[in-house]
């Protein structure tokens, strides 16, 4: 048997050098060689966004990304499904091994005389102990596939991790960026309330020494009263963007329904990146862990189609016994007791109506399956590149083309102001210069948030996370 065994394990190595099944190869694409000329992306700064958010330089939101990266339920989720798969991997590279097992047995056995040739009743012992060896011949690769899908479903699993990582992070800035603005616009409205209420009592010390009408009190009355309506909605809008922050990072129910404390950091005072590194279209298949993860997928689901033809094939098992048997437990160990086996086992199926077909048609479906899968996640990552595109370049026209507008109106609302005093305009006339400049600012908060998540939603669309040699 010492002979044996090695021979067999050796050519065992030798035929299951082929497996059944296609191989994989990637899907051809037809992909872009350059992004679109009118967008400029900037190389300079191409050393390592690893971690991209903090190009921001605000360290509350740092804070909170670092929080919802260790405490997020869904991360944790996604944690946890890869350490299935990986367990899942190490199943099948087990099952390619020898299964070596051990036995040890004691009976008592009473034969009756009537049973027995000589005649005479009696009662015996044995005892034995053996190691028994299991392997299975992989001639046609179906464990080998099996390992291959196993590993596929590893990287899928690591990769979708990656990506919900990604996109908890990139909702984690997207939503911080939209409280802070919230905030904002609720100060300018705060503001905008006590110059109202200014107006007003001025309006009302005209009025009642006859240098004003009713109607321009009530129409600073009217004024005040519609500012004053504005702060139950942005105050709720804040409260609500502090729950689904607070979410997203995390924090238990006690966190959620204490104050929440994110830091004072004004929406102005966050720094906007000055660009973003260059990369390629070729490069966004190995930036996205979506489309690295939809890959996987299909290499698993290709490797299924070799795992179901190989079923269908005759399995070939060798088998081994090392052992002693003995009356006496003294006697297990003595040469005499010595016991050993050798088997060879083929099964493989005759008749089975369909099943194997059935199963091989299964396979493939499911690869075509992926393999659509594959080439939707691709073309749905160059739409959010091509949307992220456009709509970065289009955020800081609309800043600067707001700034402007808030000048202007800045500009207005003074002059306003001094010819109000002097008799030269009415009291509407102010009223719709404050109106304007109100819109204005609460416009200007609008577009810089928006500028921001725009960056933000830029990086994750081509891949977040990324280094110099990645």
């Amino acid at each position: 048997m010492r002979k044996v065994l090695p021979v067999l394990l050796l050519s065992t190595a030798l035929i299951a050098g082929c497996a059944v099944g296609p191989d994989y190869r990637a899907p051809e694409l037809d992909l872009p060689e350059q992004w679109p000329d009118h967008v400029l992306l900037s190389d300079e700064a191409r050393a390592d966004w690893q971690q991209w958010w903090r190009q921001f330089e605000d360290p509350h939101l740092d804070a909170l990304v670092a929080r919802a990266v260790d405490d997020n339920l869904e991360l944790r989720l996604q944690l946890a499904r890869v350490q299935e798969a990986r367990a899942r991997l190490g199943l099948a590279r087990a099952e390619q091994l020898p299964s070596v097992n051990a036995q040890a047995e004691a009976a008592r056995e009473r034969t009756p005389g009537a049973a027995s040739p000589l005649g005479q009743s009696s009662t015996d012992n044995l005892f034995s102990l053996a190691g028994m060896l299991d392997y299975e011949l992989d001639l046609w690769g179906r464990l080998a596939r099996e390992r291959e899908a196993a590993e596929a479903q590893l990287e899928q699993s690591v990769f979708a991790h990656d990506a919900v990582r990604l996109n908890v992070i990139a909702d984690v800035v997207a939503t911080y960026f939209d409280l802070r603005s919230a905030q904002r616009q609720l100060r300018i409205t705060e503001a905008t309330v006590e110059s109202r209420e200014e107006t007003y009592r001025l309006e009302q010390l005209r009025f009642d020494v006859g240098e004003s009408d009713e109607l321009a009190l009530r129409q600073a009355q009217s004024e005040l009263e519609s500012t004053l309506a504005q702060l139950p909605g942005q105050r709720e809008r804040v409260r609500m963007l502090e729950g689904a922050l607070a979410l997203l990072v995390g924090m238990t129910p006690a966190e959620l329904m204490a104050e929440l404390d994110y830091g004072d950091t004004d929406l102005e005072a966050i720094s906007l990146p000055d660009g973003v590194p260059a990369v390629l279209p070729s490069e966004l298949l190995a930036r996205r862990p979506d489309i690295r993860s939809a890959e996987a997928g299909l290499i698993a689901a290709n490797a299924g189609i070799g795992v179901a033809e190989a079923s269908r094939l005759p399995r070939f098992n060798l088998g081994g016994l090392l052992g002693s048997a003995a009356g006496d437990a003294g006697d297990l160990f003595t040469s005499a007791a010595g016991t050993w086996g050798l088997s060879a086992t083929v099964m493989g199926p005759l008749f089975d109506f369909g099943r194997s077909a059935s199963r091989i048609e299964t396979a493939e479906a499911l690869a075509e399956q992926a393999e659509v899968q594959y080439r939707a996640t691709v073309a749905q990552a160059f739409n959010e590149v091509r949307n992220a595109l456009v709509t970065y370049e289009a955020s800081g026209e609309r800043v600067e083309a707001i700034r402007r507008q808030v000048t202007a109106f800045e500009r207005t609302l003074e002059l306003a102001e001094v010819r109000y005093r002097e008799g030269f305009v009415g009291f509407i006339e102010l009223l719709d210069a404050q109106r304007a400049l109100l819109a204005a600012e609460l416009a200007l908060s609008e577009a810089m948030r928006d500028r921001l998540t725009a960056t933000a939603t830029l990086f994750k669309a081509l891949g977040g996370g990324w280094q110099l040699d990645g």
